[in-house]
């Protein structure tokens, strides 16, 4: 008996997932499999494909185990593609030459990129953007570029706008459509999208074409638009949408659609029974061709089980839910996302100032059809799953954010068993609930192997994990990281993920939890690591949480606020008059706040360097409130003025604040000092407090008066200035050191082993021999200490963030608007539409 030859002609994702459905039936064991791949490289994940200019290597993007093709016998020829095919001799050519006899063949050709027939289109400095060889001339080319054009604003644009932007190019978007990424999402979210990423420093042209690409000695010098304009542009990538190539189907007769796509059954089979066709050069039998990688898997699986001659149901349509993150905005869209269903109502949520839009699309007796979500996509791995079904709770409260209406923790333990959670590989929740560990998961099921948007809701659904380590990035917790950088004198959060994260996270761009946690860690070490101390420069930047990236606290209308430090809140009336003028010449609001500052609200973005400028010419400093560092040092009058006090307070707390002032932790930090045991600054629910008394100083630490109020424990008494100095140095230092992340000294304090005991043994009585280093530590901050806006007002390069409009740096948001009240202003919150199932206008 003959061995059976299957020939794959491409090996994209699609056609790699292909060669592991055939080695999971066993048909790799009785076939001889030959692959002929057009590119220098077995398949990679072109999903991640931007990823290579955040620092991965084309290695690291591959799709192929190492030793997968030598275990199962597989004849891979990289860079070989198919020409002909001979379906009378079931023969495929390839071009070098190299003839393959078939008995099943297999088109995964995939598709290729629309370039519009515009005049100069293959000019020097014309790029596409579909492979890592696309990437690579791209990267050359831009390292003498100043900047670049990106047409169309779908899914690849994007991306390529974000690699370019990444090279350090002024960035141009333009999208032919009225709005970006108009397949997945409409003009709600297409707009808090657009505004996103124009904040982030891209240009965007929506409703406009490119008429030319505008030439001089053949290479690029800027594009002309069909409203007239003209861009100045270096380069041009076209990521315009994608067509099916099918070439070799139509030059060998087998049947195409009429707009392309080699047709094929619910089995996957052409109209020859011997040639199947797979992922994007397809026209399933539905009449569609699928452009994402999860229908691509499925027709790959059904492909697989024809060929091994399993049952199956077939292939007749995909579930077209995608969820990304675009230039760091989550986008995704499920179901009937843009509510075409008869009588479907729409409930929806709109924080265009924040870039929230979140709708929902259900129909008139609450079944949930589909729905968009932009900027903040925590609950698609719930919402896609409960599509099709009439969701436990009324739509409201899924969009509501926390503060806006009664939102309920819906986790997904609401699902059915039988609720796909992973759909790129059709991954029910009872076949995640088999398996103890993300790992297991991911081996067993493929499942959060695809596009990742199913993997904080798999984790979710798995029993509560014995790895105590910081994130999926690393195994070890906020303390070990800490000594790790400390010791090894690590100085960016790429170096520590490449030597210290878990093997699978090396080479990438770490998370959401370990990138602000490493931030600080990074920013507290700067002094001892001889590293800059700017928060925001390189690396950093993209470290560190919100508020920090315009060393400001993002309100809720989308404006900020501005807190001058007021060390022990005292201040002159040269300083208040100051801030009463700023206040006045910027239309602020102004509060006096508990903690003995004065808080201005609703600065817009870009005037928060001229309000800085007066400020800090004025001798003020930020106050850190934006940041996880010590805020306030409250303080009484003390015995200065008051007949109670016995210690001068005042002196002290401002001693206090500008010794610690900046000083990064793993979450904020409040002091205050009393100066008699009537405790008037409240010194006892602070993080460390201090109480006068006739002979020195008491210390209090551990206290809270948030929402979890605890009272400071007593750590030391009787201290001379000098002695309560030191031991605050030891005592923040050894937190910093050893808390986790987010935890504030109080949660620290009770779960430190040994607790108050221990925490004295250690700070007190240098019981591990640390207090040297502890106090040096200190010494370095203290020495090293810049005011963060001073620096930010001296340095051009680093004022050019603070724009509200890109392409019209003085311009004001119109968006910040604010109504009167007390004779102050107060946010204009016009922030909710939301159609209820009786007021909703059907379509």
């Amino acid at each position: 008996m003959t061995t059976p030859t299957i020939v794959l002609v491409g090996h994209g994702m699609v056609g790699q997932r292909f060669l592991e459905a055939l080695a999971d039936r066993g048909v790799t064991e009785r076939a001889r499999i030959v692959v002929l791949c057009e590119e220098p490289r077995p398949a990679y994940d072109r999903v991640q494909l931007t990823s290579y200019f955040s620092g991965k290597t084309p290695e690291d993007l591959s799709m192929v185990e190492d030793g997968f093709m030598e275990k199962h016998g597989i004849e891979l020829y990289t860079n070989d593609p198919a020409e002909t095919i001979d379906r009378a001799a079931r023969t495929v050519t390839a071009r070098s030459g190299r003839v393959v006899a078939y008995d099943t063949l297999v088109l995964a050709t995939g598709s290729y990129p629309f370039v519009p027939p515009v005049p100069g289109k293959d000019a020097t400095g014309c790029f596409v953007y579909r492979t890592i060889e696309d990437l690579l001339a791209i990267e050359e080319y831009a390292k003498t570029a100043k900047a670049g054009a990106v047409v169309g604003g779908g899914l690849l644009g994007l991306e390529a706008a974000g690699a370019l932007k990444g090279l350090g190019l002024d960035t141009h978007v333009v999208e032919f459509a009225p709005r970006l990424m108009p397949v997945q999402v409409d003009e709600g979210g297409g707009a808090a999208l657009l505004r996103t990423i124009e904040k982030m420093g891209l240009t965007v042209h929506t409703g406009t074409g490119t008429q030319e690409v505008v030439t001089a000695d053949g290479a690029v010098t800027g594009m002309k638009l069909s409203d007239g304009s003209e861009l100045a542009t270096d380069m041009v990538v076209f990521s315009a949408g994608v067509r099916p190539r099918d070439q070799l189907a139509r030059d060998c007769g087998l049947d195409v659609g009429e707009r392309g796509g080699i047709a094929v059954d619910e089995l996957c089979r052409t109209s020859d029974p011997a040639v199947f066709a797979i992922g994007e050069c397809a026209l399933a039998s539905d009449g569609r061709v699928y452009g994402l990688v999860a229908p691509g898997y499925e027709m790959a699986q059904t492909a697989a089980a024809t060929i091994a001659e399993e049952t199956v149901d077939g292939f007749t349509g995909a579930d077209m839910s995608t969820k990304l993150k675009l230039l760091g905005v989550d986008v995704a869209s499920f179901g009937d996302a843009h509510g075409t269903a008869e009588g479907c109502l729409d409930v929806v949520y709109s924080d265009s100032r924040s870039g929230v839009y979140k709708k929902l699309v259900v129909s008139g007796d609450g079944v949930l059809l589909g729905g968009v979500l932009v900027g903040d996509a925590e609950q698609y791995g719930l919402l896609r799953p409960l599509t099709g079904s009439v969701p436990p709770v009324s739509p409201e409260q899924l969009v509501l954010p926390a503060g806006a209406g009664a939102p309920v923790a819906l986790g997904p333990s609401a699902l059915p068993d039988d609720a796909v959670i992973c759909s790129c590989h059709n991954v029910t929740k009872h076949e995640i609930g088999q398996c103890t560990s993300l790992a297991e998961v991911k081996r067993c099921t493929k499942a959060g192997t695809g596009c990742g948007s199913c993997v904080k809701t798999i984790e979710k659904l798995l029993p509560a994990p014995t790895d105590k380590g910081l994130c999926g990035c690393f195994s070890y917790t906020r303390s070990e990281l800490y000594e790790i950088a400390r010791t090894l004198r690590l100085t960016s959060f790429a170096a520590l993920l490449d030597s210290h994260g878990r093997e699978e996270a090396r080479g990438g761009e770490g998370c959401e939890v370990c990138k602000p946690t490493v931030g600080s860690i990074l920013a507290s070490l700067a002094p001892t690591l001889g590293m800059g101390g700017y928060i925001l420069d390189g690396e950093q930047a993209s470290l560190q949480d919100t508020n920090d990236h315009f060393l400001a606290n993002l309100q809720r209308n989308g404006s900020y606020s501005v807190v001058p430090r007021i060390p022990g809140g005292e201040i002159t009336p040269d300083k208040l008059i100051v801030i009463g003028e700023v206040a006045r010449d910027f239309g602020l609001y102004t509060k006096i706040t508990g903690g003995q500052r004065i808080d201005l609200f609703g600065a817009r973005v870009d005037q928060l360097p001229s309000i800085w400028t007066r400020l800090v010419d004025a001798g003020f400093e930020s106050g850190h409130a934006y940041g996880k560092a010590l805020r306030t040092v409250k303080s009484c009058v003390g015995q200065t003025w008051c007949r109670y006090g016995v210690q001068d307070s005042v002196k002290m707390a401002i001693q206090l604040e500008l010794r610690y002032r900046g000083l990064r932790a793993p979450h904020k930090l409040k002091s205050a000092v009393s100066g008699c045991a009537r405790e008037c600054a409240e010194a006892q629910s602070k993080d460390f407090g201090i109480i006068a008394t006739a002979n020195g100083w008491n210390l209090y630490v551990g206290g809270n008066g948030g929402a979890t109020p605890r009272h400071a424990d007593l750590l030391a008494q009787d201290l001379s200035d000098a002695e309560l100095v030191r031991l605050i140095d030891r005592f923040l230092m050894f937190y910093i050191r050893t808390a986790d992340r987010l935890e504030r000294t109080s949660t620290w304090l009770e779960r430190l082993e040994g607790g108050l005991d221990h925490l004295k043994d250690v700070v007190v009585h240098d019981s591990l021999g640390l207090c040297d280093e502890l106090e040096a530590l200190m010494a370095a901050h203290v020495a090293d200490y810049r005011d963060e806006w001073a620096q930010t007002l001296d340095d051009p390069e680093r004022l050019r963030r603070f724009v509200s409009f890109v392409n019209a740096p003085g311009a004001p948001d119109p968006s910040v608007r604010f109504v009167p009240e007390r004779d102050q202003i107060k946010p204009d919150l016009t922030i909710l539409t939301i159609g209820n199932l009786e007021g909703a206008t059907s379509r």
